[in-house]
């Protein structure tokens, strides 16, 4: 079984390395095409060639290259009609004599968009058709009887890849593009979410006059469940913050904790963030600090905001 599985393997990979040499001016041709499009890129194929078009429409649209799958028998039926003037198709058969293929190619001819034929059959119907031919044939199929689509679909797939990724470098596509399109995972959430967007203010900031007792201190930091307490001076201006672990601290070295004010006990200099900046961002700086609580001022140094490291966790950032 396992010799079985290696030669799958060496055969599918054998397939993909055989385009390496075989990449030309077609492929430049066909990225020139996708570049210089005003619409999207329309990606047809038909059984396993149709599953592999719908992961290189998706490729593709997910790095900056506006693209959807076209069901060549679902578009003989009415589908047609997603394709538009100044689209580019890329149609995909090994065989290149697809009847569903083959079938919907006239419409594209009076539509005029440019065809990127993604094929085995270099003499094909479909090449003859297309403006551009990319030969993804392979020598042989990891299938024993030569029936299943298997290394031909792989090498297919990687093609795809060649195309959309070479397609993300010309266009200099970034990951905070990227990030736009994948707002649902960990990395959009990383690249996309600021600290404005999770921040907590109003009178949900724990703010404590510089002159007030520590019963009222206490108060403000039990109340507003941050571990800490903002001081501010008689403006409403930050002098310090006053946490958890600076009153045990305190308590360590003093039993008088009640005959201290706000002002007296604040730690100053307390690590703050900008609004704007990246929610990843203050991960690295409570990560840094060994802290779990970054503020956030305004324009005049007024606490305008302050970010905790369980909002952090909880929108998926950390």
């Amino acid at each position: 079984m396992l010799e079985h599985a290696r030669k799958v393997l060496r055969v599918e990979a054998d397939a993909i390395y055989a385009l390496i040499d075989r990449l030309d001016g077609e492929f430049t041709r066909a990225v020139d095409i996708i570049m210089s499009c005003k619409g999207r890129v329309v990606v047809t194929g038909m059984g396993k060639s149709g599953l592999i078009g719908k992961k290189i429409a998706a490729t593709l649209a997910s790095t900056g290259t506006p693209a959807l799958f076209l069901h060549p028998a679902e578009g003989i039926h009415g589908d047609l009609g997603m394709v538009m003037r100044g689209d580019v198709i890329i149609a995909i058969s090994n065989s290149g004599t697809t009847e569903e293929i083959v079938k919907i190619l006239p419409v594209f001819k009076r539509l005029d968009v440019r065809i990127i034929a993604m094929t085995g059959g270099a003499d094909s119907v479909l090449a003859k058709a297309a403006d551009v031919t990319i030969d993804v044939g392979v020598k042989e199929e990891a299938c024993p009887l030569g029936l299943a689509p298997t290394a031909s679909t792989t090498a297919t797939l990687a093609m795809g890849d060649a195309i959309a990724i070479t397609l993300l470098e010309e266009r200099g596509f970034k990951s905070e593009d990227f990030a736009c399109f994948h707002p649902g995972g960990r990395l959009g959430r990383r690249l996309i979410l600021r600290v404005e967007d999770l921040m907590h203010k109003g009178a949900d900031v724990p703010k404590t006059g510089q002159g007030a007792g520590m019963r009222e201190a206490l108060f403000e930091i039990t109340s507003k469940k941050f571990g800490m307490t903002t001081v501010v001076d008689g403006d409403g201006k930050l002098l310090g913050v006053i946490t958890d672990g600076d009153l045990r601290r305190y308590l360590e070295k003093s039993g008088d904790l009640f005959e201290r004010t706000a002002g007296e006990l604040a730690s100053r200099n307390p690590k703050t963030i900008q609004a704007d900046a990246l929610a990843a961002e203050a991960v690295a700086v409570m990560e840094k600090h060994s802290i779990t609580s970054l503020l956030i001022l305004d324009g005049s140094g007024r606490p305008a905001g302050v970010i905790h490291l369980h909002d952090l966790l909880k929108a998926g950032v950390v």
